[in-house]
């Protein structure tokens, strides 16, 4: 006889029927016996607790029947958003602008507007699977383009582009984490930034610009944004309060041509974004105070990130090869020949530490054995310098 398991799962749409556990960690990984630099955790104790409580306590005293009601979005934060692109050079107008729980929703949402079954969606590898299983869930067939340490191999793209041009296929988007990259860390230099914007024009190809950890550099001079370098409307831009303030707080917001924002609002079934929330935000964000606080952050990870660096430099073996960040929270370890990175991680957690795997962060399978990534964004400097210490005799191990 059919269990009622079985006959549910029956129903369910092809895209959702095989349960896959998510990528991130949860915040209580942190309670295992295990020092973990998998996961991209921001450090809890940077949050602006006392600041934040006084933000929604004004909130709530001054503004409590428009931000507990039904309402919209606080176009404030809209604002702020619009002031931040344009000190950078964007010329985006509030229109242009649509706030979202978090970039993981936004990153959900695009495929939503743009990709039908079979469609073609161009992305990095590595990158950052999260946003890339669910192109995947909306039945997109990907294609890779190499990551070196330059950033996406803009080469590597003009001539898949100019491959699909031949079959008559054209791209739905193109998926980039141009600044210190996720998983590798590297920086999409200049000349490949503004050749992605021209190839971009060229096919007419949008490219998602997710710029999560733009506001977190802390070595080397800023790049313009690829937004910043568009100049007819083909980058939507996709950003996030989670690693400049707090990850809790799910605020995220897209930069776009209108165009895109009003089909946005059509798949974004909840609508607007919490107008307390928003308030809140706007409120803790005003008067300079959200600079003040990115600058104290970009000091705090520069430390962590140096710790770990130095940590990898003593404890790891010479085969073992990586380029320093210059921001964000991670740094991608190219391993010595004929070590596995699970076979490592398998090592490692019998030891009281681990990673994320290179092979975690590719679409395609039999990729990424070769190479693991070690964040040092939520550990004390203390704990990386263990946990590495953990991993390097755990290379002896094997």
């Amino acid at each position: 006889m059919t269990s009622t398991a079985d006959r549910l799962i029956d129903l369910f749409a092809t895209r959702v029927r095989e349960v896959t556990p998510p990528l991130f960690g949860a915040a209580g990984e942190a309670a295992r016996p295990v020092i973990s630099l998998a996961y991209g955790l921001a450090d809890p104790d940077l949050f602006p607790r006392a600041e934040l409580m006084a933000a929604a306590a004004e909130v709530l005293a001054y503004e409590a029947a428009e931000s507990l009601n039904y309402a919209m979005s606080y176009p404030g934060l809209t604002d702020q958003i619009v002031e931040r692109l344009r000190a950078e050079g964007v010329a985006a107008q509030p229109e242009q602008v649509l706030v979202g729980y978090g970039s993981g929703q936004i990153l959900a949402l695009l495929p939503e507007i743009f990709v039908d079954p079979g469609d073609v969606v161009i992305i990095e590898g590595p990158s950052f699977l999260g946003a890339v299983k669910r192109f995947l869930q909306s039945g997109a067939r990907l294609v890779t383009v190499p990551v070196d340490e330059h950033g996406m191999d803009v080469a590597a793209l003009a001539d898949v582009l100019r491959r699909l041009a031949a079959e008559g296929r054209r791209p739905k988007f193109i998926y980039t984490i141009p600044t210190f990259h996720n998983p590798t860390g590297v920086t999409l230099s200049l000349e490949r930034r503004r050749q992605l914007v021209a190839l971009a024009a060229e096919y007419g190809v949008p490219v998602v610009e997710d710029d999560a950890y733009l506001d977190l550099r802390f070595a080397g001079e800023p790049l313009p944004s690829l937004a910043a370098l568009d100049q007819e409307g083909w980058v939507i831009r996709v950003g996030t309060y989670s690693k400049i303030l707090a990850p809790g707080l799910r605020i995220g917001w897209v930069y776009a041509r209108r165009e895109i924002i009003d089909r946005l609002l059509m798949v974004k079934a909840e609508g607007t974004t919490g107008p307390f929330i928003t308030r809140v935000v706007a409120r803790f964000s005003a008067a300079g105070r959200l600079e003040r606080h990115i600058a104290a952050l970009r000091q705090h990870y520069a430390a962590k990130c140096a710790v770990m660096a130095a940590a990898i430099r003593r404890h790891f073996p010479a085969g073992a090869r990586f380029l320093l960040p210059s921001g964000g929270f991670f740094i991608w370890v190219t391993l010595p020949a004929g070590v596995s990175a699970n076979a490592l991680l398998a090592a490692a957690r019998t030891r009281g530490a681990e990673f994320l795997p290179g092979t975690a962060c590719f679409a395609e399978p039999g990729h990424g054995d070769d190479a693991i990534r070690l964040a040092f964004s939520f550990q004390s400097s203390a704990q990386i310098e263990e946990g590495i210490a953990r991993i390097g005799a755990a290379f002896n191990d094997l």
